[in-house]
């Protein structure tokens, strides 16, 4: 089937690209509606504990977005700023949608406690549709900005949700554009030529649009998130680049051992045999995003709807639209070594690539690469023992953010606002038996500041706000709401606000993870044993992938959690991770670890197929690997390099949840191409020796 779909994109070459081409305009044209009708993700699982109170507590005392404000940099009482703030605050109370302006100067409202900086709180009708409250929200920060002469810094909930997305958005376009333009350069000179080397780049681009396009009519179905299109950035340009750099390969290849063979023929044999691993690494990815999925959290929920559709795309490209282009300028691909314009050195084919000589070497000294690298990724995993996730929310933002720094500016300047509170919510009144004693119990748990009752609600519902210690979602927020969960009550009792939402997320991912863990691991296994026919070649990959995952997620806990090297990567650590990172990384890792094991295992189970039988197996095995990574070893370098390039861009990027995952996913490769597959796949495979080839009778065929 596989030789002929490479067959038929190589025949009907122009028809193929013709229909990708329609697909790409027709994504430019439409994707643009994905970011208009993106979900707004919740903070905590569907039916959460915490989400409950906050519904409850909506219904009960509603209110519309809200704006806040600091205006700093003068004394409070200076003239000339109290006319103006007067006059520019008066003007604001008075447009229409505002509810309601809280104010030091016209109404009530807080001064810092050094007497120079005031808060302004602004709220809006809850009627608006978000688009227009936050078209309001726009206009009244351009009258605050008017205010003189001291210096304002507006901010809130809705204005910070908008700037995240700006910021990632202009992160990811300058950031990948940079890096796009560097990544063609190194393609060209690579692979010899412009036309060949910007067929990566143009599959991964039309791999994006497209996929953008087909989410732009399922998010009308299901409910997605906007930053599923990061998801979808970072897959289709990662998978679309291995998948091209790899069928290129395989038809120089395939073209030097044939050359009188037609581009027919020769894209058959390319797509029959490179084809068939890049569908079973784009199934494996597919099934790491499933595990995502499972977890039932709605922001990765969101992001591997995205993932599976570029994956999908990805894989499909990888197959009709890479073959049809080769078959239109097979003529201009220069056979590896080739002098070209672009490339003005030649280099001796004899001579082992950089995967090749890391493989003999291991291969030589299997015991001790072993023992040797596994005690490097050991070191750097050792940082994972002391995670600690919390809420990265407003410090995701750049330091120098003014969504931020009003909000910084906020929490510390104003003594009598403490942090946001954890609220307990009981079902009947303050004069109900045991609500009082309940009350009392929690504000004296030795996490509590301070206490205050919710106001504004029925007589018929209690509710009281306990301020924790620390930050609103620290480990001191997180532990005092499980103490108050934990508390023996005849009165029953909910508990929200921003740590309970934290401790739900939490809580439910570690309920769910051993069951998407569990799906992913046995799928995975079967997609390798049927690649391979070898029960024990896919445990070892589980074992090789899970230690690359272990390690890199060490390696961002020192950096991001501890701040190692945060001056120089441009951002404020602030003491944790946040919960849904290191399950984004670690399945996403996961997903291009198993890719680059499958372009190799697919090569050397080749090899091992085509043996001498009357050669020992032991040594059959040794050549088998190392033809193996000799032959696709150059590919997966490539590739691991090219897409090094790509999570650079996110790394440079000011939004620290992006910055985290571009780091994050930039030592994963490395680790995974020089350690892993460089060094302690090649060793593992040569101390099994025969044994890696192991099977059940059924799983065995003749070549076996």
């Amino acid at each position: 089937m596989l030789a002929s779909l490479g067959r038929f994109a190589a025949r009907r070459r122009i028809l193929v690209l013709v229909v990708w081409g329609v697909l790409f305009v027709a994504g430019l044209a439409l994707s643009g509606v994905i970011f208009d009708n993106a979900s707004e993700v919740p903070n905590a699982p569907t039916g959460a504990e915490s989400l409950q109170v906050a519904t409850v507590l909506d219904e009960l005392s509603p209110e519309g977005e809200t704006i806040i404000a600091v205006i700093e940099g003068e004394d409070f009482f200076d003239p000339a700023l109290v006319a103006s703030a007067s006059d520019v605050l008066g003007d604001i109370r008075y447009t229409p949608g505002v509810v309601e302006v809280v104010d030091a100067y016209t109404g009530g409202g807080l001064t810092s406690d050094d007497q120079r900086s005031s808060l302004v709180v602004i709220e809006l009708d809850q009627s608006l549709t978000q688009d227009e409250a936050l078209e309001l929200a726009t206009t009244i920060r351009a009258k605050l900005h008017t205010i003189e002469p001291a210096e304002v810094l507006v901010g809130g909930e809705l204005l910070s949700e908008q700037a995240f997305v700006d910021s990632a958005i202009t992160g990811a376009a300058i950031g990948e554009g940079g890096a796009l333009v560097i990544l063609i350069v190194l393609l060209v000179i690579v692979l010899g030529g412009l036309r060949i080397g910007v067929l990566p780049v143009a599959t991964a681009l039309l791999t994006i649009v497209t996929a953008l396009l087909v989410l732009s009519g399922v998010i009308e179905i299901v409910a997605v998130n906007e930053f599923a299109v990061n998801v979808i950035t970072i897959l289709g340009l990662g998978l679309a680049v291995d998948y091209s750099l790899l069928v290129i390969s395989r038809f120089r290849d395939e073209r030097q051992g044939d050359d009188s063979a037609t581009v027919e023929e020769l894209l058959a044999r390319t797509v029959q045999s490179a084809g068939r691993a890049v569908l079973v690494s784009g199934l494996v990815v597919c099934i790491s995003l499933v595990g995502m999925l499972l977890l039932g959290d709605p922001l990765l929920s969101g992001m591997a709807v995205g993932g599976a559709i570029a994956v999908l795309l990805a894989t499909l490209a990888g197959v009709t639209f890479v073959p049809a282009y080769i078959a239109v300028v097979h003529r201009h691909i220069p056979a590896p070594g080739t002098r070209t314009w672009s490339r003005r050195w030649v280099r001796s084919s004899d001579r082992p690539r950089l995967l090749a000589r890391l493989a003999a070497s291991a291969q030589r000294r299997p015991v001790i690469t072993t023992i040797a690298s596994t005690v490097v990724l050991l070191i750097l995993a050792a940082p994972l023992t002391t995670l600690t996730l919390g809420s990265s929310d407003i410090r995701s933002l750049p330091v120098g953010a003014e969504e931020r720094q009003a909000y910084e500016a906020t929490t510390t300047r104003f003594s009598e606002l403490g942090v946001e509170p954890v609220t307990v919510l009981v079902d009947a009144g303050f004069d109900a038996s045991g609500v009082s004693d309940l009350f009392d119990t929690i504000a004296a748990l030795p996490g509590v500041i301070d206490a205050e009752s919710v106001a504004d609600l029925p007589p018929d519902v209690a509710a009281v706000d306990f301020t924790p210690a620390g930050d609103a979602t620290g480990s001191d927020a997180q532990a005092l709401v499980r103490d108050i969960r934990s508390l023996d009550s005849s009165v029953p009792f909910r508990v929200g606000g921003p740590a309970a939402e934290l401790v739900d997320t939490i809580d439910h991912l570690v309920a769910m993870l051993p069951i998407a863990g569990g799906v992913v691991l046995v799928a995975t296994f079967a997609l390798l044993f049927a690649l391979t026919r070898s029960i024990v070649i896919p445990i070892k990959t589980l074992l090789l992938n899970t230690l690359t995952i272990a390690a890199t997620l060490g390696v961002v806990v020192a950096v991001f959690q501890w701040g190692w090297g945060a001056g120089v990567l441009g951002f404020a650590p602030w003491g944790a991770v946040d919960a849904t990172t290191p399950l984004l990384i670690g399945l996403l890792a996961f997903g291009l670890s198993m890719d680059y094991a499958v372009f190799l295992l697919a090569r050397i189970h080749e090899y091992w197929r085509a043996r001498d039988p009357k050669v020992d197996p032991r040594v059959a095995n040794d050549r088998a690997v190392l033809a193996g990574i000799s032959a696709s070893g150059p590919v997966v370098t490539l590739a691991a390099l090219s897409i090094a390039i790509v999570f650079l861009g996110f790394a440079v990027g000011n939004l620290l949840a992006m910055k985290e995952v571009g780091i994050g996913m930039l030592v994963a490769v490395i680790l995974d191409v020089t350690l892993i597959r460089g060094l302690l796949l090649p060793a593992l495979m040569t101390l099994l020796g025969r044994w890696n080839w192991w099977a059940p009778a059924f799983g065995r065929t003749k070549q076996d």
